[in-house]
């Protein structure tokens, strides 16, 4: 937890403790299902926790407002935005059940009641679409086929300063990143954010936040 208290200082009591009930919940989980690497598990508040919470340095969202977390594995970075944003409803979708009993384990457990964990693929879950202002995935896919996925699960209407779109986070050097955001076809906006501007851990030199409208 420090290092995530070391970065937001402002958390409310309830989202305190619901970040440090994480860790042990996560632990207990991961000892039965693989939700994170498990020479990972050790570094679940850097590597997953706060590099989750990298998102809320680049939107504020308005209340009411709807984000899919696309392939969101155990919950990230679904869960932790839950928790920053309890204003906001989280819809988080993975083809793995297993993954998604554990998204919806410790939502629960945490008392963390704008999350829905459903078991589905991204390309067969219909009612998503046109119903999001927001679709982020971590760690999923490349850049073309994020894009294909999320495009129709897109409202058509923007009511933030960024307008809505895709945001994929991503990790390798400059020239990784430019190969693959040279991947998107021409006529698809897009901009990267690396996370290192903000937060100073080595940890995030080569990360990134990708946008995509």
């Amino acid at each position: 937890m420090d290092i995530l208290l070391e970065y937001f200082t402002d958390l409310s009591d309830t989202q305190t403790e619901q970040f440090e009930k994480l860790g042990p919940l996560y632990r207990e989980w991961n000892e039965r299902i693989n939700v994170v690497s498990r020479k990972d598990i050790d570094q679940l508040y850097k590597h997953h926790v706060l590099h989750s919470l990298a998102l809320t340095n680049l939107l504020s969202l308005k209340p009411g407002s709807r984000i899919l977390d696309l392939g969101c594995g155990g919950g990230f970075p679904g869960i932790p935005l839950a928790i920053a944003f309890p204003d906001i409803e989280f819809i988080l979708v993975d083809g793995r059940g297993k993954k998604i009993t554990v998204v919806n384990e410790i939502a629960n457990a945490i008392g963390l009641e704008n999350v829905t964990g459903i078991h589905t693929r991204v390309e067969d879950y219909k009612e998503g679409h046109g119903a999001f202002d927001f679709v982020v995935t971590r760690a999923v896919a490349k850049l073309p086929q994020l894009w294909s996925w999320a495009r129709p699960m897109l409202s058509s209407t923007d009511q933030h300063a960024l307008p809505n779109g895709l945001i994929a986070w991503k990790g390798g050097n400059a020239q990784r990143m430019k190969e693959e955001l040279n991947s998107l076809h021409r006529s698809i906006y897009r901009d990267i954010f690396p996370i290192r501007e903000w937060f100073k851990d080595e940890y995030f030199w080569e990360k990134f936040l990708v946008y995509c409208n």
